[in-house]
C-alpha cells in the first residue's frame, strides 16, 4: 500500500522510520530512490519509478505543481491534474511513498507574487538558450524545488527524464554546486507510436493537433540523418529542422537551438557531441523535444561480476574490433595500493575521500610488449608505474570497500567518463554500462558460477605464481566480493537494461569473443 504524506515532518518521520528498519542486504540503510513530478502522471512518469524500483529499497514519488515555475501567462491555474490515476500508477508500480505537499506546507505563506521565497539562481549562462529566454524564471523555481526535495528526502538517487535536457543539464550543475545529496538520474525519453515525446502537455491537443505533433520528433530526425552522414555545421543541422517544420502550417516554432549537452554553451559545429532541441507551438499548447548528436567512435561496455573473464574478454574484443582496452577496475586497485601503502584504512570515508583527490592516474592500454601481457592495461599513479603493484593480493582483499566509497567513484568516474568523449574504447567493470557509458553502443554482461570463476582465479594465481589458498577459499572469497559489489551505497554491480547477458560457464573465450563481435557488427557495423 502506499503510504501518502503530506506535511514535512510526516515524509521526514516516515523516512527515518524507514531508512532504520532491517534492510534485505542486511546492515546498510535503505537505499532511497526520487522521483519529482508534477503529477498527471504517464508512462513517462512510469520509466522513471520503474528504474527507482529497480534501483532502490525504497522509492519517493513527489507530485507538486510549483508555482515560481510558472509564468502569469502560463497554465497554472488549468495544469491537467488527475490524482486518482496518479496514485493507481503508483501502487501498480510498486511506490513506497507519495509526498503530496500544498504550496504553503512546502514553500511557507506566499504573497501573491510569490516573491517572498529565497529562490536558487542557476548559472545564468545556462539561462540564454533553449528555453531560458523564453520562459523567465522557469528554472529558478525548478531549481529551487528540487533542491528543496533533495534535502527533505535526501535519496541515493533522484531519477529526471531526457526530454527535459536543459532542466536536467541545469539541475546537474546546481546539484553539484551546492553539494547537494545522491546522484541525478537522467532516463531516456519515452515516445508514442509516432515518435512524440510522452508528456502531460499533450492532452491539451485536439486530435488534430496530435497528429501534426509528430513532426516536432520527425524534424529532428531529419537533422540526425544528415548527421550520420557527415554533416557536423550546427547551421545546417538547425536549418534542417526549420525546413520540416515550415511544411506544417499550423505549427509555430519558437526556436531551433544547438548547444552542449552539459553545458549548454552555444556549437557552430558537432566536434564530439551536441543537443539538438527544438520548442513549438501547436494552437496554444508548447511542445518540447530534443536529440543527442555523437560524433565518436562506438563505445563497448562490458559489466559482471569479479572472476566472469571480463579483462581477457574485453581485451580480445578491443584487438577484434580494433578498438582500444581500458581496465575501469586498475584504477580503482591503485586507490587501494595507495590506501595501503599508507597505511590508511580502505573503510573510512574521510581518509579515503582525501586521498583520492591527492592521486592523479593515467590510464593505457597495453602494446605488444611480452612484458605486459600478463596486465590488462598500464596505469601510472603520480608519475609512478604500478601495473604490477596493484595486482598484489592484499589489494585485492580491499578494492571492493575502496570502491563502495561515495567520493572516491564520484572522482574516478568522472575521470573515466573522460575516455569515452573521442569513443572507440572497450572498457570492462562493474558499473561501465549503468554509471561510465550508459550511452554506449553496446553493453554487455558477462557471468559465470561462482565455482566457475573460484576456478578461474585459482589457474590465474598458479601462473603468476602468487599464494592460492584452496578453491573454497576463493569461492567464499568471490561470494563476498558479490555481496559488496550487489550492496553497495553508490553504483552497486547491475545488469544494464539494454545489456545483453552472457553466461561463460563452459564456453572457450574464443567462442564469447565471437558472439560479443556479432552483436556488435549487428548495432553498429563492421
Amino acid at each position: 500500500m502506499v503510504r501518502i504524506l503530506k506535511t514535512v515532518k510526516g515524509l521526514s518521520c516516515y523516512l527515518q522510520q524507514r531508512r532504520c528498519a532491517p534492510s534485505v542486504a542486511g546492515a546498510e540503510p535503505l537505499s532511497v530512490g526520487l522521483v519529482p513530478t508534477m503529477g498527471n502522471l504517464h508512462r513517462g512518469h512510469q520509466s522513471l519509478i520503474d528504474r527507482a524500483r529497480r534501483e532502490n529499497e525504497l522509492v519517493v514519488v513527489s507530485i507538486f505543481i510549483n508555482p515560481i515555475q510558472f509564468s502569469a501567462a502560463e497554465d497554472l491555474a488549468t495544469y491537467p491534474q488527475t490524482p486518482g490515476e496518479d496514485l493507481a500508477l503508483c501502487q501498480q508500480a510498486g511506490v513506497d511513498a507519495i509526498f503530496l505537499p500544498t504550496t504553503a506546507e512546502l514553500y511557507g505563506s506566499i504573497d501573491p507574487d510569490r516573491q517572498q521565497i529565497t529562490r536558487v539562481m542557476p548559472p545564468p549562462a545556462m539561462l540564454t538558450v533553449l528555453c531560458g529566454p523564453h520562459r523567465p524564471g522557469h528554472f529558478e523555481g525548478v531549481a529551487t524545488v528540487v533542491t528543496k526535495l533533495l534535502s527533505l528526502v535526501n535519496p541515493q538517487r533522484t531519477y529526471l527524464g531526457a526530454k527535459d535536457a536543459q532542466q536536467l543539464a541545469i539541475l546537474r550543475q546546481v546539484a553539484a554546486d551546492l553539494k547537494l545529496p545522491g546522484e541525478l538520474v537522467a532516463c531516456p525519453t519515452v515516445r508514442d507510436w509516432d515518435g512524440l515525446a510522452l508528456s502531460s502537455r499533450n492532452r491539451y491537443l485536439s486530435p488534430e493537433q496530435r497528429n501534426q505533433a509528430a513532426h516536432l520528433y520527425q524534424s529532428l530526425k531529419a537533422a540526425q540523418t544528415l548527421f550520420k552522414a557527415g554533416e557536423r555545421h550546427g547551421h545546417t543541422l538547425t536549418a534542417a529542422v526549420e525546413r520540416h517544420l515550415g511544411q506544417v502550417p499550423t505549427l509555430t516554432l519558437e526556436y531551433v537551438d544547438l548547444v552542449h549537452p552539459h553545458s549548454l554553451k552555444v556549437l557552430d559545429s558537432v566536434e564530439s557531441i551536441g543537443l539538438l532541441g527544438v520548442a513549438a507551438y501547436l494552437g496554444k499548447t508548447r511542445l518540447i523535444d530534443n536529440v543527442v548528436l555523437r560524433n565518436r567512435k562506438p563505445i563497448v561496455a562490458i559489466d559482471g561480476p569479479a572472476g566472469a573473464g571480463k579483462s581477457t574478454v574485453a581485451r580480445q574484443v578491443a584487438q577484434r574490433l580494433n578498438l582500444i582496452y581500458l581496465d575501469s577496475g586498475a584504477m580503482y586497485r591503485a586507490i587501494a595500493w595507495k590506501a595501503l601503502d599508507l597505511g590508511l584504512d580502505p573503510a573510512d570515508e574521510v581518509a579515503m575521500a582525501e586521498l583520492v583527490q591527492s592521486c592523479d592516474l593515467r590510464l593505457a592500454a597495453t602494446t605488444d610488449d611480452p612484458a605486459w601481457a600478463a596486465y590488462p592495461s598500464r596505469l601510472w599513479l603520480n608519475g609512478q608505474e604500478v601495473t604490477e603493484l596493484i595486482r598484489h593480493p592484499a589489494v585485492t582483499e580491499r578494492v571492493s570497500t575502496v570502491a563502495a566509497q561515495p567520493m572516491v567513484r564520484q572522482t574516478l568516474l568522472n575521470q573515466q567518463r573522460q575516455y569515452g568523449i573521442t569513443g572507440g574504447v572497450v572498457m570492462e567493470g562493474r558499473d561501465i554500462g549503468t554509471q561510465v557509458f550508459p550511452e554506449a553502443e553496446l553493453k554487455i554482461f558477462l557471468t559465470a558460477s561462482v565455482e566457475e570463476r573460484a576456478r578461474r582465479r585459482w589457474s590465474d594465481l598458479q601462473v603468476q605464481q602468487q599464494p592460492k589458498g584452496s578453491l573454497e577459499e576463493l569461492e567464499q572469497a568471490i561470494a563476498t566480493r558479490d555481496y559488496q559489489d550487489s550492496t553497495r551505497r553508490v553504483a552497486p554491480l547491475r545488469k544494464a537494461e539494454d545489456a545483453l547477458e552472457l553466461n561463460t560457464d563452459g564456453v572457450e573465450i574464443e567462442a564469447v569473443v565471437d558472439q560479443i563481435v556479432t552483436w556488435f557488427q549487428a548495432k553498429v557495423g563492421s
